[in-house]
């Protein structure tokens, strides 16, 4: 079916109608690029009611019959339009919600005021995720007045705020997303001119230990030599968490191997910005590392700052810690084990509170079958190369929603992003000629899906 769906014709088609589409994609996308639609709740949400109703708008000029759902949360948007009689259904996911920008003295130019440079996009959301957005309205503007599947378009308002209702808008409007095929645009590509599908992705816990040695500060000079201060209490456990090598040494938790993909040293400390003296921690392959094994990160402590301090032994400190899963990894029990190892590791019979602030599964698919198939041959047609299976050290939780609410749509994993996207990060980008490619495979793809009779 794959070498037959499309002729080589009909692709160049396709390619070229996107070509001639891009400049307009380009201007929808920065338009939406200049609303800060921050989800976090510091933030002013009138802006992320803003967005969607930017996204909705762009949905209803391609004959989407769209409404904006709120369930307790941020809006989403949902569009719908059907295609031919009998023909397979697609969903098409993406996030109109961003990260907060950080200090702008950070960033070589306004985060919400796109900026091109060398051939990349600047601004906050330019790739994560409103460039996901814009790759679903081409793919429609593509085939604009023949749709060769039916489709309903998914954009979520708050991902990067943990999708706190999408459980409540999949149990309402489930039965309108549900789909032969969905197309999550919000992961990345192996390299620049090499695509890839997102196959496998890393779970995730975020853990606050609180550590309390006296029940009040006392003078250092005193009592310092007898009694310990909580923040060397909080330093000794938080060391425990890895051995000599920089390996998880919380006992208990999953970890696999990756597949062998050329990644050297060389690449990660390139895409990493690690510093020349700097070692890299853990054993196995990078890929495994990074893909398939836990990892714990120390990302905030509550401790006396150094423009603070006096000449005093705390008698509280805390931190948080974000552990990445194993796909496998079940992450309630990964919760236990690192609880246990907290407790057990405990300097000096220090006092701990242990609690589990987040938690998300990871996702591994079973990325085979005729769906597939379509989708490998439509990133190689937009491409010219054949694309990578890939595994991705991040975590989407809500994608093992999405697959036990559909549990026969096969889930296509892709995305707008590439090693240098800085995603999250000041100067985020959005490689323009790459971004093209997207689109020209993800419209492809609606037509070798639509080619497959009968639907799933």
């Amino acid at each position: 079916m794959t070498d037959d769906a499309l002729t080589p014709d009909q692709i160049q088609q396709i390619r070229d109608r996107v070509a001639e589409l891009m400049p307009q994609v380009r201007a929808d996308l920065e338009e939406l690029v200049r609303i800060p639609s921050v989800s976090a709740s510091s933030f002013d949400q009138s802006q992320v009611a803003r967005s969607a109703e930017a996204v909705a708008e762009l949905l209803r000029r391609e004959g989407l019959d769209v409404e904006v759902v709120v369930e307790g949360g941020r809006p989403a948007v949902i569009g719908h339009l059907d295609g031919p009689a009998g023909a397979p259904t697609v969903t098409l996911y993406a996030h109109h919600d961003v990260q907060p920008p950080g200090d702008d003295a950070d960033w070589d130019s306004s985060p919400f005021e796109p900026v091109e440079r060398d051939g990349r996009l600047y601004g906050r959301g330019a790739a994560d995720d409103k460039a996901g957005v814009m790759a679903h309205v081409a793919a429609l503007r593509a085939h604009a007045g023949n749709l060769p599947v039916g489709v309903t378009v998914f954009v979520e308002g708050e991902e990067e705020s943990g999708s706190p209702s999408l459980g409540t808008i999949l149990e309402k409007h489930g039965d309108r997303l549900a789909a032969d095929a969905i197309v999550i645009a919000d992961s990345g590509n192996w390299d620049i001119g090499t695509p890839a599908l997102t196959t496998t992705l890393r779970g995730g816990i975020r853990v606050v230990v609180r550590v309390q040695t006296l029940d009040h500060s006392v003078h250092s000079g005193m009592f310092g030599g007898a009694a310990p201060d909580a923040t060397t209490a909080l330093v000794r456990l938080l060391a425990s968490l890895h051995d000599a090598d920089g390996n998880v040494a919380v006992a208990g938790l999953d970890a696999g191997e990756a597949a062998d993909i050329d990644y050297d040293e060389q690449r990660f400390r390139a895409e990493s910005g690690l510093l020349d003296d700097v070692s890299l921690i853990g054993s196995g392959s990078i890929l495994s590392r990074l893909w398939n094994k836990p990892s714990i990160t120390t990302i905030g402590i509550d401790a006396t700052s150094i423009d603070k301090a006096s000449n005093t032994l705390s008698a509280k400190a805390a931190a948080k810690i974000s552990v990445r899963l194993a796909p496998t990894q079940d992450p309630l029990v990964a919760f236990d084990r690192v609880r246990e190892h907290l407790e057990a590791n405990a300097p000096w019979g220090a006092r701990l509170t242990v609690e589990l602030e987040e938690h998300g599964s990871g996702f591994a698919a079973d990325a085979n079958g005729p769906v597939y198939d379509e989708a490998r041959a439509s990133f190689a047609d937009a491409w010219g190369t054949d694309p990578v299976d890939m595994g991705v050290g991040g975590s989407i939780p809500f994608i093992s929603d999405f697959s036990a609410r559909f549990p026969d749509a096969s889930i296509i994993v892709t995305g707008v992003e590439d090693p240098d996207t800085r995603a999250h990060g000041a100067n985020e980008s959005l490689h323009l000629g790459e971004f093209e490619k997207v689109c020209v495979a993800e419209a492809v793809f609606l037509a070798r899906l639509g080619a497959l009779r009968p639907a799933r």
